[in-house]
C-alpha cells in the first residue's frame, strides 16, 4: 500500500509490461538484506521459502514464487539511485516532530570502477559514506566518495545535494571533525544555514551528549544489511542507492505500524 503509488506505471504503446515491478523491488531487498550475488537470487520452488521469509521480516507477508530474471533485477539498481520516498510528511509526525526537518544532521564513513583512495588517519583503502540525517535518524542525503577526501570536503558535496531537496533547513549539527573556518566557509557557500559543533566533554569517560550519535546510529541501522557491511559496489551511485534502499526498508514497517493508543 505504501510502495505501490511510488512504482511508475508502464509506458503507453509498445509491448505490454509482463514483469511485476514489485517483485523486482523484493529482489533488490533480498540482495540488500542477505548480501548475496545477483546470480544467487533464489529461483524455482526454493524461491518461495526464501522470499516469504524476507517478506515476513519486512512486514509484507504474501507468498512469493520466484524473483524476476537476474539481469532485470540487477539492471534496476534500486531505482537507479533516484532517491528514497519522502518520509517527512509521514514518519516524523508519529514521533512528535514537524513534518519537515528544520535543522539537524551530521556525517560519517567504504572492486570499484569509481575511484577509491587511502585514508591515512584511519588506515583504510576504499571509499567513505557521508550521510545527512534529521533528528530522528532518517536519511536526508548521502554521497559516497574516495577515502582520501577529508570529511570537511565531503561535507560540502553532501550539503549541496541536501540544499536542493531541503532548502528550509536552518541548522546542521556535526562533531569536531567539521570545525574550523574551512567548514564554515563551505556551509556559507551552500546555503543560508549554520553549523553547530558538538564536542566531547571528556575523552576518558562516556558522557551522554545531545544530538551527537544520531548519524552513527543511522549508520548502524543500515549496516545490519549485509550488502552494506562492506563496500561491494563498483560505482558510487549504486552504493548510494543501496543506502537509500536500506533506509526505505527501515521506514516501511514504521510507516505501516498502527499508532499506539
Amino acid at each position: 500500500m505504501l510502495v505501490a503509488p511510488l512504482i511508475r506505471p508502464a509506458k503507453h504503446g509498445g509491448r505490454p509490461r509482463t514483469v511485476d515491478v514489485r517483485e523486482v523491488l523484493n529482489a533488490v531487498f533480498y540482495v540488500l538484506s542477505t548480501g548475496c550475488q545477483w546470480s544467487a537470487l533464489p529461483k524455482g520452488p526454493a524461491a518461495e521459502e526464501h522470499g516469504l521469509g524476507l517478506l515476513l521480516a519486512l512486514g509484507m507477508g504474501r507468498h512469493h514464487r520466484a524473483y524476476p530474471p537476474r539481469p532485470l533485477c540487477r539492471g534496476s539498481r534500486a531505482g537507479r539511485a533516484r532517491g528514497q520516498p519522502d518520509h517527512g510528511d509521514h514518519r516524523r509526525p508519529k514521533v512528535g516532530r514537524r513534518p519537515q526537518p528544520n535543522g539537524e544532521g551530521g556525517a560519517k564513513g567504504g572492486s570499484t570502477l569509481d575511484p577509491s583512495g587511502y585514508d591515512a588517519g584511519k588506515k583504510i583503502v576504499g571509499r567513505k559514506r557521508h550521510l545527512l540525517t534529521d533528528s530522528i535518524g532518517m536519511l536526508l542525503a548521502v554521497i559516497v566518495h574516495p577515502a582520501h577526501v577529508q570529511d570537511r570536503d565531503g561535507a560540502e558535496l553532501l550539503l549541496r545535494q541536501a540544499r536542493r531537496l531541503f532548502p528550509f533547513v536552518e541548522r546542521i549539527i556535526g562533531d569536531a571533525g567539521y570545525q574550523g573556518p574551512k567548514m564554515a566557509a563551505s556551509v556559507a557557500r551552500t546555503g543560508r544555514w549554520r553549523i553547530e559543533i558538538v564536542r566531547r566533554s571528556d575523552r576518558h569517560r562516556f558522557v551522554v551528549l545531545p544530538k551527537r550519535w544520531i548519524v552513527e546510529r543511522s549508520i548502524r541501522w543500515i549496516s545490519r544489511n549485509r550488502r552494506l557491511a562492506r563496500d561491494f559496489e563498483r560505482h558510487c551511485r549504486i552504493a548510494c542507492a543501496f543506502v537509500r534502499m536500506a533506509m526505505i526498508r527501515i521506514m516501511l514497517p514504521r510507516l505501516a505500524a498502527k499508532p499506539s493508543a
